[in-house]
């Protein structure tokens, strides 16, 4: 591995190995979706605890200040929207040249294994990773699902993680699920859990990364159980603990709560 690419996964990954990943991507399907209206505002109390960005092009232009320190992971996939016909009818949107330009430590793409697109977005994967690799810049493979949700058991997560790692992906994202072991000792990379929509209760979301964690994920890649939630930072908070302190679930919550009640009272 060359010393580029070594020096942008140390950037991502933090020296005890874990990772905590803010995506903020969702816009390039979804629009201007519920508390992203406005990014940088929304990511602004958010950023002295999060490793990391996954950001579009046009969002960190417009919205990421330039002497913001955090890596940036550049959402490079697209072209489909949530009214469309079929989310998983991707191509690549941006190119390396751009990535260089914009100084990223890493670029995300979806795959989109058991669609009527599965060819093209693992074919996009490959060639995005010879690219990526010529350059020292690493890929994330998104282990995406378009509306079937369905989907998401250890069987095909664990299917999707490891072809992903086959073609090249150097970190793979995927959805927690149950038995989530049978992910994560199949696939020779990193896998760090993505959110998906947000879950009922906080609660949830820390047990549901704690599992995750101590089952083989490195991280995760959360975005709307954070920065849609009431009381966002609180949350980051806890799920940093969870992540880079061991933290328990029940540790996790009354952290959570801690912050929260502090924050309800300067409100």
């Amino acid at each position: 591995m060359d010393w580029g690419l070594k020096n942008r996964l140390a950037r991502l990954v933090q020296p005890d190995g874990r990772c905590l990943f803010l995506p903020i991507d969702h816009g390039y399907f979804q629009g201007p979706t519920r508390k992203l209206e406005k990014p940088g505002e929304t990511i602004k109390p958010l950023l002295p605890y999060c490793d990391a960005l996954f950001v579009t092009r046009g969002v960190l232009r417009s919205s990421i200040d330039p002497a913001n320190i955090k890596p940036i992971i550049l959402r490079v996939s697209g072209g489909t929207s949530v009214i469309g016909k079929d989310l998983a009818n991707e191509g690549i949107t941006t190119s390396m040249k751009e990535a260089i330009r914009l100084n990223v430590a890493a670029v995300g793409i979806s795959v989109f294994v058991g669609s009527d697109y599965e060819r093209e977005s693992l074919l996009n994967l490959s060639r995005l990773v010879d690219e990526g690799e010529d350059h020292g810049i690493p890929v994330m493979a998104v282990t995406a699902v378009g509306k079937e949700l369905e989907k998401r058991d250890a069987r095909y997560l664990a299917l999707c993680c490891r072809i992903a790692a086959e073609l090249g992906a150097r970190v793979v994202k995927t959805y927690w699920c149950e038995d989530f072991e049978k992910v994560t000792n199949g696939c020779p990379v990193p896998v760090v859990m993505a959110g998906g929509p947000r879950v009922d209760s906080e609660l949830g979301v820390f047990e549901f990364v704690h599992d995750g964690i101590q089952k083989g994920a490195i991280g995760v890649n959360l975005g709307r159980n954070i920065w849609q939630h009431d009381y966002p930072v609180a949350m980051i908070k806890a799920l940093r603990a969870i992540i880079h302190e061991n933290a328990t679930v029940k540790e996790a919550n009354e952290l959570f709560n801690t912050i929260k009640n502090v924050t309800a009272q300067v409100v």
